[in-house]
């Protein structure tokens, strides 16, 4: 079945034609460029699939670069040819319109595993033919000596079509013969190799037991060994190996000569040090990423006792709106600078620097100094970034907010210690920014826990772990109970009973005020219908319910609560809604407008908390409220007589003005009798608060005992 035009299919295909083309050059295979496009065709499948699958599977990378070693492409320019096609053209052909970043690193990781693949299967293809060749020099150890003409043809004809290098020499180090293979390697003739003894073949970064597993060799201890080594050419260049050194005994078992085979893996060497700085680099501005960070990090905190760090965790201020205000490429010039100057702020030794992804950069400083060098380190990058970026014509201020964190190695782990500087940054953030701020351990405990109560709280009202508390609405007059104010709680399973201090900020940064909101209401009303049902007219039918500003916003309001009105068979006059002044404040007829519909419709609007925001009393002619619920710092002073005189004229003025509005005016907070009577005299009309009765379940709303606001 042909593919379709530009389908996935077709896509896939045009991926595999690219890396035949490239690759085929390259090969030793008898088959022509389209069978060998054939071949690589489900080679590249697997790839798109690896690429593409939800988890990250190493495996199948690994088993594409074998499956190139079989298709006889073991040349190392075929396997760099390879990793080029698809670093260029995976993404592009097969990515699907994906996460072009996270695509590109999964690629980048495809590569690594190919290379690793492709190693492994020419390392076992390279060791069977070492062990053909060590098969057949032992069949021919007495050769040189003996001169034995139709075994040393049989060796010199292995010995000289070997793809890898071999050199034989004496125990004492002398080399005796070499084949051409190993010449190529070392780019000299046989008399170079002669001229030399084994033993001067030393390099900087031999492994200690390179030279140790040597002479326990020649000394006869040892039939082989098997080490990565490295080699200086004569033109000064270093070749890398993959050495495998035998020891030759003669008929009578005794040492002679000794056997190296010589596998070239400079090239793969060089190319897992490029795939393992892109893994651990970032790819725009050069610095260390997160991975490569996290290692610094734990090694550092890792260290010996006495050892201390010191973190950095910078967001720069307003970074979004610059990107969506220049673009995107203005963006990325603007870290690009940011990143230069942040890595000139970091050069004394066990320093480091390093982007996170977005605009968040770290920067770390170890040594026992570290308290004092961190806000040191800060204050430098602080001071980098007044200088304005130039870019596009435009001169930007950057600026930045930066958490620091700094301790002992070994007492936290590398994440618990990213989190707290996460943390301490948006806690600089919040305080306007452009600062830095140092990890306060509370404020730490504080955030964490109002992280887990955001997280916990979608489910919590899914498992049902909120209630409502009643408290009662007294009328000043006669003290006889008038309606009641209903107040959410939360029983969380660690914490507790929560008040709604605790959790009603975190809804509505979430948005799970809304359901929340829908779903006290509702229980609100329920409950002002059963109270009817069950003990007539003696019991409050009006219920107080809160509204946040998020609800105020939200189109379905006044549907809401004609829905839960109408299901419970509640009258509209039975419910009031309480808004805070602060909502209020400026608020537009868009936003007045619910509310007047549901004035309208009989629903009591009270303001709440009146008197703790701007209070524009001129602007209560045109809110649809006909409840003031006055807050309570107005009355504490009447707790005690005699009351403070300016205070009574206050709350008189209030009381005066609200009733010549047709306002009925509530009292929050009342705690004693002195004040009860003082807000009675007053003219005000209901207040609520512990000296009447505490919030409670609804069952103890009808038994309190209420107090007679007279006296």
């Amino acid at each position: 079945m042909s593919a379709e035009p530009d389908g996935p299919e077709d896509r896939l295909r045009r991926f595999a034609t690219i890396w035949s083309r490239a690759v085929f050059p390259v090969t030793s295979t008898s088959l022509t460029r389209p069978e060998f496009e054939e071949l690589l065709l489900p080679l590249a499948r697997r790839l798109r699939v690896a690429l593409l699958a939800r988890a990250f599977d190493a495996e199948e990378g690994r088993a594409v670069g074998a499956a190139l070693v079989r298709a006889h492409c073991t040349d190392p320019e075929a396997l760099s040819r390879a990793l080029d096609c698809v670093e260029a053209y995976l993404v592009l052909y097969c990515g699907e319109d994906g996460p072009q970043e996270e695509l590109r690193l999964r690629s980048s990781r495809l590569q690594h595993a190919m290379a690793a693949g492709f190693a492994q299967a020419l390392r076992e293809r390279t060791l069977a033919e070492q062990e053909a060749i060590a098969r057949a020099a032992l069949q021919a150890q007495g050769v040189v000596a003996l001169a034995l003409h139709a075994s040393e043809a049989r060796f010199r004809a292995v010995f000289e079509g070997a793809a890898i290098g071999i050199g034989i020499a004496d125990l004492d180090g002398n080399v005796l013969q070499v084949n051409g293979a190993l010449q190529r390697m070392f780019g000299g003739g046989e008399g170079a190799f002669r001229a030399r003894n084994v033993k001067d073949w030393t390099h900087a970064e031999d492994a200690p037991q390179v030279w140790k597993l040597y002479d326990e060799l020649v000394r006869g201890e040892r039939e082989h060994y098997h080490v990565e080594k490295a080699f200086y050419r004569p033109d000064g260049t270093v070749l890398w190996t993959n050495l495998t050194v035998s020891l030759l005994r003669d008929a009578d078992g005794r040492p002679q000569y000794q056997l190296a085979l010589m596998e070239d893996t400079t090239e793969r060497r060089l190319l897992n040090l490029r795939l393992r700085y892109e893994a651990t680099h970032d790819a725009l501005t050069g610095l260390p990423n997160r991975t490569l960070f996290f290692e610094r990090l734990e090694k550092v905190l890792a260290a010996g006792e006495g050892q201390r760090f010191g973190l950095c965790y910078l967001d720069l201020d307003g970074f979004k709106t610059i990107n969506d205000s220049l673009g995107h490429a203005a963006g990325d010039r603007l870290l690009v600078e940011v990143a230069d100057r942040l890595q000139s702020c970091a050069t004394a030794p066990g320093e480091m620097v390093a982007r996170l992804g977005g605009d968040e950069f770290v920067a770390l400083t170890t040594g026992p100094n570290a308290r004092h060098e961190v806000d040191e380190l800060a204050a430098r990058i602080m001071n980098a970034l007044l200088a304005p970026v130039r870019i596009e014509g435009r001169e930007l201020t950057v600026r930045g907010s930066i958490g620091i964190v700094e301790g002992a190695a070994g007492e936290r782990s590398a994440a618990e210690v990213l989190r707290s500087a996460d943390i301490t940054m948006y806690r600089a953030k919040s305080a306007g920014g452009n600062r830095f701020e140092l990890a306060d351990p509370e404020a730490d405990a504080r955030a964490i826990t109002r992280h887990g109560l955001t997280t916990a709280l979608p489910a919590a009202l899914e498992r049902g772990e909120f209630f409502i508390e009643y408290q009662p609405l007294v009328h000043l007059g006669d003290g006889s109970v008038r309606g009641a104010e209903a107040l959410v709680r939360w029983l969380h399973p660690q914490h507790g009973i929560l008040g709604p201090d605790r959790f009603i900020p975190l809804a509505e940064d979430t948005g799970l005020i809304v359901p929340l909101g829908r779903w006290v209401l509702e229980q609100s009303v329920r409950q002002a219908r059963d109270w009817r049902e069950r003990y007539g007219d003696g019991v409050p039918l009006r219920i107080n319910v809160n509204l946040s500003p998020c609800q105020l916003t939200h189109p379905g309001l006044v549907q809401d609560t004609v829905d839960i009105l109408e299901r419970a068979g509640v009258a509209p006059q039975a419910l009031c809604l309480e808004v805070t002044e602060s909502a209020l404040i400026g608020a537009d007829d868009d936003l007045l407008k619910p509310l007047r519909r549901l004035a309208e419709m009989g629903v009591d609007i009270a303001l709440d908390d009146f008197g703790t925001g701007y209070s524009n009393l001129a602007n209560l002619r045109r809110l649809p409220v006909s409840v003031l619920k006055l807050d309570r710092s107005f009355t504490q002073s009447m707790q005690q007589f005699p009351a403070d005189p300016v205070d009574l004229k206050i709350v008189e003025g209030i009381v005066s003005l609200a009733h010549s509005l047709d306002l009925a005016v509530t009292v929050e907070g009342v705690e004693t009798g002195a004040q009860a009577e003082q807000l009675r005299i007053l003219g005000c009309d209901t207040a609520q608060g512990w000296y009447y009765a505490r919030p409670g379940p609804p069952e103890r709303l009808h038994q309190l005992a209420l107090v007679d606001a007279t006296g």
